[in-house]
């Protein structure tokens, strides 16, 4: 080869290898760039916009724990007009005419007209058996007096003419005993002396005993009339005259009752319109069914009514009061006597106040829409309530439950509960936050008292939801229930009972081992863990 070509060769080789590595140079160069640039963009990304962070600081001032409801107002003291008219088998009483609602009445005022035309009807019907009852207890009355008549009329004329009547006969045989007597003795004499003969002294015999018969038989009656006769005949006399006072004692009784039920009718009619017993506002005993849908019963003209059923309520406007429901996850922290702020959405301006005078040991019953949730009434009175409130008013109550005189405190939405536990997240400078795991005393609608985990004066982040990148969580602690399986293996406790019945779990046996702490069925008690957390942030 030629020197001019070779060298040729050389130069361009040259210039080849110089542009390669140009090349990398400049390949290198804005693969730099881009990786630079790459992580300013990461850089950029990982931080915050100062503006999409609401914070606020941590403070220290005095706490109150406040519980808010919405509750309606009424009387603690209600004059009720009830239906005092009795029911007659299943139907009730109809209202013609009822006094409007919020209608203010003085006493004797007109409230209630019911219907009384079946009561008329039953006054006439009433009537007559008064009038039937009056003929039946005089004519008991008349035969009393015959029965009693009677039994005089006996004792005074009959018996005393048959007895004397008998005595007449007595003394008559006794006459003719003794006239037989001398006969038959001066016939024997005359036999003796033959002058008369024997048949004529047997006639005078037999003349004896016949009249002696006739004597005895005459005492014989006045025995059996004096002891037998007179005592049968006063018996039956006596017995007359009882059955005769026994029927004036059931007419009189049955005329009592007749005119008892006339009077009760008469005052039912009467009791058909009804006034009122005191001064008062008209409130309608309106029924509301507690599962919800509509009123179950409405005072109105038409409805029926039953017996001691109440109808008008006229409120004390001096003993006033606010029934509210409280959810069962804060009713244990309620206790009579505490202090509430009182607001009426109708007079905004107005706050008064009042205590807890009653909490409920049993929930609410629970409608179809809420069967789940359970719920306690709670009863606070209002401390010398204002003329100008009514029964049936809106309010919110706001219960005192607990006032702090200083506490560490944030609003509630800079905590989040993660895994069954309270994190915050405290901004320490313009990008650098740190999370904290906290713990709340008690919470009201706004702000929560930390007891510990964060200090006075540091900030807290509020809008944790759209930050949750920001905050270093721990992982959550899967539970480990390997032993469920153990314990589905195992006899119930039902069936070692049966089979056991002296086994009661009290040696550590499957009754025992069944036990979780909670409610006693295996299922953890509400608010188990702290009955002043609320998660209001969650």
């Amino acid at each position: 080869m030629p020197p001019q070509i070779s060298t040729d060769l050389r130069r361009r080789s040259h210039r080849r290898g110089g542009a390669k590595i140009v090349l990398l140079v400049f390949t290198a160069l804005i693969a730099g760039a881009g990786w630079y640039g790459y992580d300013v963009y990461q850089e950029r990304q990982a931080q915050v916009a100062p503006d999409s962070l609401i914070v606020s600081e941590v403070t220290e001032a005095p706490f109150d724990h406040t519980i808010i409801e919405q509750g309606e107002i009424e009387s603690s003291s209600n004059t009720e007009v009830v239906c005092e008219i009795r029911s007659r088998g299943n139907t009730g009483t109809a209202i013609l005419w009822v006094i409007d609602e919020g209608t203010r009445v003085k006493k004797g005022d007109k409230l209630v007209e019911l219907d009384s035309s079946n009561l008329e009807i039953e006054l006439k019907e009433d009537k007559i058996e008064v009038i039937t009852a009056e003929a039946n207890l005089a004519t008991a009355a008349a035969l009393l007096e015959q029965a009693t008549i009677s039994r005089q009329e006996y004792l005074e004329g009959i018996y005393k003419t048959e007895e004397k009547a008998i005595l007449s006969e007595i003394a008559v045989a006794e006459q003719e005993l003794r006239k037989a007597q001398l006969a038959l003795q001066s016939s024997e004499r005359l036999v003796a002396k033959g002058l008369v003969n024997a048949l004529q002294l047997d006639a005078d015999k037999f003349a004896l005993a016949n009249t002696r018969n006739q004597l005895e038989a005459a005492q014989g009656r006045l025995r059996v009339l004096q002891e037998l006769t007179k005592r049968k005949m006063l018996v039956q006399y006596d017995s007359d005259i009882d059955a005769a006072k026994a029927n004036l004692s059931a007419a009189e009784e049955k005329l009592l009752e007749e005119r008892t039920e006339l009077k009760e009718i008469q005052e039912q009619i009467e009791q058909c319109v009804m006034t009122a017993p005191t001064d008062g506002v008209v409130v309608h005993a309106n029924k509301y069914s507690h599962r919800g849908g509509n009123a179950e019963f409405v005072v109105e003209a038409g409805a029926v009514i039953r017996e001691r059923q109440a109808i008008i309520r006229l409120p004390d406007p001096t003993r006033m009061q606010v029934r509210c429901k409280v959810n069962e996850s804060r009713i244990t922290l309620l206790r009579k006597g505490m202090a509430a702020k009182i607001r009426i959405d109708a007079l905004p301006d107005m706050v008064l106040k009042g205590q807890v005078a009653k909490v409920n040991r049993y929930a609410e019953p629970g409608s179809w829409f809420s069967s789940s949730i359970k719920e306690y009434g709670v009863v606070i009175e209002i401390v010398d309530p204002p003329e100008v409130i009514r029964t049936g008013m809106t309010a919110a109550v706001e219960i005192f439950v607990e006032q702090l005189p200083q506490a560490i405190q944030v609003p509630i939405q800079a905590v989040y509960e993660h895994d069954n536990k309270m994190f915050a997240l405290v901004q320490k400078g313009e990008q650098e936050f740190e999370t904290r795991e906290v713990k709340i005393a008690a919470t009201n609608d706004t702000m929560a008292s930390i007891s510990s985990g964060l200090e006075a004066g540091e900030t807290a982040v509020l809008n944790l939801r759209e930050h949750l990148s920001l905050m270093d969580l721990p992982e959550v602690v899967v539970e480990d229930n390997s032993d469920m399986v153990a314990l589905a293996n195992q006899p119930s406790v039902t069936a070692t009972a049966d089979a056991e019945p002296e086994n009661d779990g009290g040696d550590g046996g499957p009754a025992k081992r069944m036990r979780r702490p909670g409610d006693g069925n295996g299922k953890p008690r509400p608010g188990a863990r702290n009955d002043k957390v609320e998660n209001p942030a969650a």
